[in-house]
């Protein structure tokens, strides 16, 4: 994903976190997934094997689009921490709105997030 189109997913999600209708942490978007809520993942790209085991598996199985960006500091800097290695959106249309900006064959991937 180039710069200028991570910004404005990270934008996106910066709303979507304020709206509450971004889920922040490992944790939380696997509850999400297990319930079916999870619509779209981001996922940094330097996020630690754990944490990407935890969820990688998982985002597959419920074959949720993963869309990888260039450091947890960057996701972190939407949440309002210091880092964050994977947001959950839960919302629809933000979910939609965030798909539509990213071309398919390049940035997003059922489940694994490898891609990128």
């Amino acid at each position: 994903m180039d710069a200028t189109l991570e910004r404005r997913v990270l934008g996106l999600l910066g709303l979507g976190v304020r709206g509450r209708l971004v889920l922040i942490g490992v944790d939380r978007v696997r509850e999400a997934a297990h319930q079916g809520q999870l619509r779209v993942a981001v996922v940094a790209r330097d996020a630690s094997a754990n944490s990407r085991g935890k969820v990688d598996r998982l985002l597959a199985a419920k074959k949720v689009p993963v869309l990888i960006v260039s450091s947890a500091a960057s996701l972190g800097e939407m949440a309002g921490r210091e880092t964050t290695t994977v947001m959950g959106v839960v919302d629809p249309q933000l979910a939609k709105g965030i798909l539509a900006l990213v071309p398919t064959t390049s940035a997003v991937q059922s489940g694994s997030g490898r891609k990128g």
